[in-house]
């Protein structure tokens, strides 16, 4: 029964986990169309995230921006050696982004940012073969980022505000592989917590050296999600062994870092229709060694993770085709921060190659749409993860994973 319990208690790792594995870029429909690209781009509000020291080189005094992603996710699973195949039943989740911006005078400029950069679920069919580490999980968080930016002369300017951030998780999964009720269902948990709410913060830099010429770095500090009494919710609890009472009003403290991030680019006009620009991402995932969760019974749970920094190469062109119409294309490559051994099915992402394309269409001299679309394909990989516990001993449970994903984007901006 003890081996029991700390089985149900390590679970908590893998809703975390799920955050600290899964970033998702899609922070602007622009620079989306543009493979991500935008930390040396002076093009919209959207540098209230990609580089907020840029505001104060845009030529509008006012404007805002609008955008939201459909995200269409496809993770496909199977083990030959046990005859095991298994799809997940993802539906669609919608991230969105909304930004302002305005021009105090030649010097400042004020911003304001709020987008969803953790948001996405998995969802496999119920009491698959890995049931035991995830059946379904959904995360949701808000960044609110108010920021400042100051020219210091015509060539340099900087940038920076505090982030506030706030989300919520709900996760469920069987407690093992084996336990179930007297009518033969599974024995499983759903946990959940609303209100999570931590602080970071985002710091630009902007250098225009001539009129064709743009450097930008942005950094975006390390923000620790601290999870206090969360509910854990256990169903199909077998009657015999009194362990239902053990497992009654259960509640768990968790911390999840959200890694620091550095982006450093350039874009270069090379003339009138034509714009090029490189990004590269840099993502401190080793902050997540792993994942310390304590219960309301007294016991305590460590989960490795031993992430590792990974890296986006990123690569975009825009095109002015007409004075109403822009063009836009690009690619990047994303590095997993997933190290052999870990590969848990909550997180199963490889390295991806990224290509994305879209437009903006001028409705008139103050509106514009912005379209956008994305396809992720992940690298096939056959991996496990090695470090579920049962009877106190390592159980690895791992397959061949193959998935992909496609995004469209639609957004509105508005400026003058």
């Amino acid at each position: 029964m003890k081996s029991t319990i700390l089985l149900v208690l390590s679970l908590l790792c893998i809703t975390a986990s799920y955050a600290g594995g899964y970033r998702i870029a899609l922070q602007g429909q622009k620079q989306l169309a543009m493979g991500h690209t935008g930390v040396a781009v002076i093009n919209a509000s959207e540098l209230v995230f990609f580089n907020p020291s840029g505001l104060t080189f845009l030529n509008e005094k006012f404007t805002v921006s609008v955008g939201a992603n459909l995200v269409f996710a496809n993770i496909s699973f199977q083990n030959q050696n046990y005859g095991w195949h298994t799809e997940d039943k993802n539906g669609v989740s919608t991230p969105f982004n909304v930004y302002a911006a305005y021009k105090v005078n030649q010097w400042v400029s004020i911003g304001l940012g709020i987008y969803t950069p953790y948001g996405s679920g998995v969802e496999y069919p119920k009491d698959w073969e890995g049931s035991h580490l995830i059946n379904d999980i959904s995360l949701a968080s808000i960044f609110v980022q108010p920021t400042v930016a100051f020219k210091i002369n015509d060539i340099v300017s900087i940038g920076g505000g505090p982030i506030f951030a706030t989300g919520n998780v709900n996760f469920n999964r069987n407690i093992d592989r084996t336990t179930t009720d007297v009518n033969g269902n599974r024995t499983n948990v759903t946990i959940d917590k609303t209100g999570i709410t931590a602080w970071g913060y985002n710091l630009g830099l902007t250098v225009k050296p001539s009129e064709k010429l743009t450097l930008g770095v942005n950094y975006r500090s390390k923000i620790q999600m601290d999870a206090k009494n969360g509910d854990a919710d256990f169903q199909n609890v077998p009657e015999a062994g009194n362990l239902q009472g053990q497992f009654d009003q259960v509640t768990f403290n968790a911390s999840l870092p959200l890694p620091a991030e550095l982006t450093v680019g350039a874009s270069y006009t090379i003339n009138e229709k034509w714009l090029v620009a490189i990004d590269y991402n840099r993502v401190y995932w080793n902050a997540y060694e792993n994942l310390n969760v304590t219960f309301s019974n007294g016991q305590s749970s460590i989960n490795p993770r031993n992430y590792k920094n990974s890296s986006t190469y990123r690569f975009g062109i825009q095109y002015n085709a007409t004075p109403r119409l822009v063009l836009r294309g690009g690619y990047y490559f994303d590095e997993s921060p997933v190290q052999s051994g870990y590969f848990a099915p909550e997180t199963p992402r490889n390295d991806s190659n990224n290509f994305t394309g879209g437009f903006s269409f001028k409705l008139s001299d103050r509106f514009a749409i912005d379209a956008s679309f994305l396809y992720i394909h992940f690298d096939e990989i056959e991996e496990s993860y090695d470090y579920y516990q049962e009877n106190g001993q390592n159980v690895s449970f791992g397959g061949l994973y193959k998935n992909n994903g496609f995004v469209p984007g639609l957004g509105i901006t508005y400026g003058f």
